[in-house]
């Protein structure tokens, strides 16, 4: 038996790392358990992207977006090394959405979140956009918008990182096996991948395993999730479709979208899906369905053909999201609900429903406010305004990255940039003392140093080479078979 914990949070994706951070923050003592890996479904397999969500004005969600591009700016500004600025082409089809509703729409997205730091929304054409060059319709009206990119499992480490550095218990491959009340606290069982059990009080309980929120509401008897419904998005990488820096937001013939995003350098990130899913989330992958679907629409969008064969690699996560049985999967609202029940028995369980990854720290400051009071805590909010870790450069991005260039001038300019936006200023836990690229020992492929691998096996809970690879960074589109056979010996 372990000593009392305020807030023992089950879930370690964006939600629940993002708890963690702000209990931890405020001076309450916080264990995270996670079954897996640290975003090792839902939160690693988004679009990538910190947006307001365009598409949800049509369906008068002006609430959800009005919070989203609050959000946005904030996280522009704590992470301005993971989140960073995205412009956006959207081709124009009178067939689907007329030009004047289209800037309407764009009108409110340029002013509902309050002040932007990103160049507002206009008018162009794509004969004069460099990204429009290989379209199947290269010529007409487009316009163009602002958002930002993300690295979605990143995020969640680094906000388990500023938990564990506000003295939170970060318990990775950890696994609930039984809850329980007693005497006013959560007696929490659980067992580790290498089958150690323990058994932690709590004062208090937060549900956040994303889709599998279901099985611990039964483990809670907190029933909460009577309007749950699980959908599972699929996304494909493709070699580069189009030059250019801007991304496209194509509206498809069944009035969805699809974004084509620049990716990693050379690849194009397409999707996404919105299917109703049954079943284990880890199971989740593209299927044939879904694969025609996006390669259907591609082939739309895009001169060149694109095959099945054309697919470099594709990822499928499923959410838990909010709302009734009769509504179309792409429909569902990515709104939040943090249902708090069980006070009168003195240990009280939130459950946290929904969300979407730009809107996780409003999400967690909201959860924290209804569990605080609760544990006598009335500590401050303190997230929207603190850096996360690496995100601590007054001076802008830009100027970071010149100091790093002149620091370490032996980078090459791709090593450079990946290690400046994965790390920020925490790449100097990595580089240290380094003159030359030697010095970062072996080299696994594809910018993959021993350096960096011991600094994520130490800092950052990697615990396999998919962690490290898919993960903790996106270098499994860029080593071979071989040389990820070889960093797997490493574990």
């Amino acid at each position: 038996m372990s000593d009392i914990k305020d807030i023992l949070i089950i879930g370690g994706g964006i939600n629940g790392t993002g708890i963690a951070r702000d209990a931890a923050g405020r001076g309450l003592s916080v264990v995270l358990c996670e079954q897996g890996d640290l975003a090792g479904a839902t939160s690693s397999a988004s679009t990538k992207m910190v947006h307001g969500g365009l598409r949800y004005l049509e369906y008068n969600e002006f609430a959800l977006v009005r919070e989203a591009l609050a959000e946005r700016e904030r996280l522009l500004t704590i992470a301005p090394h993971l989140v960073t600025p995205l412009r956006l082409i959207l081709p124009h089809n009178a067939d689907m959405r007329p030009a004047l509703m289209i800037r309407a729409g764009l009108w409110l997205y340029d002013h509902l979140g309050g002040r932007s730091s990103l160049p507002r929304s206009g008018a162009l054409r794509l004969g004069q956009c460099v990204e429009a060059q290989t379209l199947a319709q290269p010529r007409g009206r487009a316009f163009a918008y602002s958002d930002a990119r993300t690295d979605d499992a990143r995020m969640v480490v680094a906000n388990a990182m500023d938990a564990a550095e506000h003295g939170a218990h970060i318990a990775v491959g950890t696994t609930v096996t039984a809850c329980t009340r007693k005497d006013g606290f959560w007696q929490v069982k659980t067992r580790d991948i290498n089958g150690e059990a323990r058994t932690w009080q709590a004062r208090a309980l937060v549900n956040a395993a994303g889709p599998w929120v279901d099985a611990m509401d039964a483990c809670t008897k907190a029933k909460a999730v009577s309007h749950m419904r699980l959908v599972k998005g699929s996304h494909i990488v493709l070699p580069k479709l189009f030059d250019g820096p801007r991304g496209f937001l194509f509206q498809n013939a069944d009035r969805r979208v699809l974004f084509a995003l620049p990716y990693q350098g050379k690849f194009t990130l397409f999707g996404t899906t919105d299917t109703p899913f049954t079943g284990n989330p880890y199971d989740a992958k593209l299927d044939d369905a879904e694969r025609k679907y996006l390669l259907d629409a591609l082939n739309v969008f895009f001169a060149k053909k694109t095959t099945k064969d054309d697919i470099i690699w594709s990822y499928s996560g499923v959410r838990a999201l909010f709302g009734d049985e009769e509504l179309d999967a792409s429909k569902l609202s990515r709104e939040y609900h943090l249902d708090l029940s069980g006070e009168q028995d003195g240990a009280p369980v939130l459950t946290v429903l929904g969300g979407k990854i730009t809107t996780f720290r409003a999400l967690a400051e909201k959860a924290v406010d209804k569990i605080a009071p609760r544990l006598g805590n009335t500590a401050p909010h303190w997230t929207g305004t603190t850096a996360l870790p690496g995100g601590d450069v007054p001076d802008g991005l830009a100027a970071f990255d010149a100091q790093i260039a002149a620091q370490y001038p032996f980078l090459p300019d791709a090593l450079r940039d990946r290690l400046v936006h994965a790390y920020g200023t925490r790449i100097t836990g990595i580089l240290g003392k380094a003159k030359s690229l030697r010095g970062l020992g072996k080299h696994y492929g594809g910018g993959l140093y021993q350096k960096e691998l011991d600094y994520l096996i130490k800092h950052e809970w990697a615990k396999s080479a998919e962690d490290v690879l898919w993960r903790r960074s996106k270098l499994g589109l860029f080593l071979s078979k071989a040389e990820q056979d070889a960093l797997k010996k490493s574990f």
